[in-house]
């Protein structure tokens, strides 16, 4: 076998070699880079252009590796060459070992500097403020819908979304054994104990469920108290020394949650994008048919609707939108000249690359 393997192992050692002055010019070429964009002091991270490159990687990609694996080392790629320009601040809902730092990672790369906040209102708070030059935040779950409390904060932010990002959310129910022997009460975020209820109901339906900031937090409790059991990741429980009990609890096994980068980034075309947008109509019959229609008009298609109320003591609505396309591109424009026209309320969110 070794007389195989060695020839084999020589032919890839000196293709590593070759990786690797390719990664150095690549980097040495990045730096070039940053000297020009500090010249005229232009962002250091542009989701449009990376998302470009991802996508022809995809595209020109042979196998046998398969698109998403090209991908995930292209992106580390990138952002190990942005931080040589700068390292870039991200806030996200935390303590380490949450989705949302998955998220993070699956937007920038690793090579960033993570600010861990213990809300989804201080991760706005934080980027609103420039401690952090980015924040993630989740917005919707597959199985559970929208997260009402980004949405509302989205209404008076002043930040615009710059990026999505869509994951596979698993969750493990964990405890400091492996086993549930003595434990007393399930620890989780909301949305988590609600995506898990099923599961919950049919294997520990008499243990207290408790709603926490995030389910990082709750591995953190279980971590330090054997009668708490957490769901959470299974990142989360090897970073906090945990065993899991049952993997895949989730209700759904298709199970995502889509997350918002937010910042002060306007993002430029990409060539696949999206617009979020807030409306509001006067109280009207036919108010919301004629508000939309703008973007049938235009050939403009709505991907996403979505309710909430004003909280203004009345039976008023704020809507939020996604509409497919960039508010540069000529239809998307115009539409949105004709939406202000008719709505009450008018924001943009941003537009920013598909989630790839």
């Amino acid at each position: 076998m070794t007389d195989k393997l060695t020839p084999l192992r020589e032919q890839i050692d000196a293709i590593d070699a070759q990786i690797l002055d390719l990664l150095s010019q690549r980097a040495r070429l990045a730096q070039e880079v940053g000297h020009v964009k500090a010249e005229t002091s232009a962002p250091v991270f542009r989701p449009e252009r990376e998302a470009q490159v991802l996508r022809g990687v995809a595209d020109r990609n042979p196998g046998p590796l398969k698109a998403a694996e090209v991908q995930t080392i292209f992106r580390e790629i990138m952002s190990a060459c942005r931080s040589l320009e700068k390292r870039v601040t991200v806030a996200y809902l935390g303590p380490s070992g949450t989705f949302t730092e998955q998220a993070a990672f699956q937007q920038f790369g690793t090579a960033i500097e993570g600010l861990p906040c213990i809300s989804i209102d201080e991760v706005f708070r934080a980027t609103e403020a420039g401690t952090a030059d980015f924040g993630v935040v989740p917005v919707e779950n597959s199985s559970e819908g929208a997260v009402n409390r980004t949405l509302d904060l989205m209404l008076g932010t002043t930040t615009i979304i710059s990026g999505e990002i869509s994951i596979p959310v698993h969750h493990s129910l964990m405890t400091r054994t492996g086993n549930m022997d003595g434990v007393t009460v399930v620890c989780a975020h909301s949305q988590a104990l609600a995506q898990c209820q099923v599961w919950l109901n049919q294997n520990y339906p008499g243990i207290e469920r408790r709603a926490v900031v995030s389910n990082a937090e709750a591995a953190v409790m279980a971590s330090k108290d054997p009668a708490i059991a957490a769901i959470a990741s299974e990142m989360a429980g090897e970073q906090y020394r945990l065993g899991v009990v049952k993997g895949h609890i989730q209700d759904d096994p298709h199970n995502r949650t889509r997350f918002a980068v937010i910042g002060h980034l306007q993002t430029n075309p990409s060539g696949a994008d999206q617009t979020s947008l807030v409306l509001a109509v006067p109280n009207k019959a036919g108010a919301v048919y004629n508000l939309l229609a703008p973007l049938a008009v235009n050939g403009v298609s709505m991907t996403r609707f979505e309710s909430r109320p004003a909280r203004i003591g009345t039976w008023e609505y704020y809507f939020y939108v996604d509409i497919e396309g960039h508010v540069q591109d000529p239809a998307v424009a115009k539409a949105l000249d004709e939406l202000r026209d008719n709505a009450a309320f008018f924001k943009v969110l941003g537009s920013y690359p598909l989630s790839l």
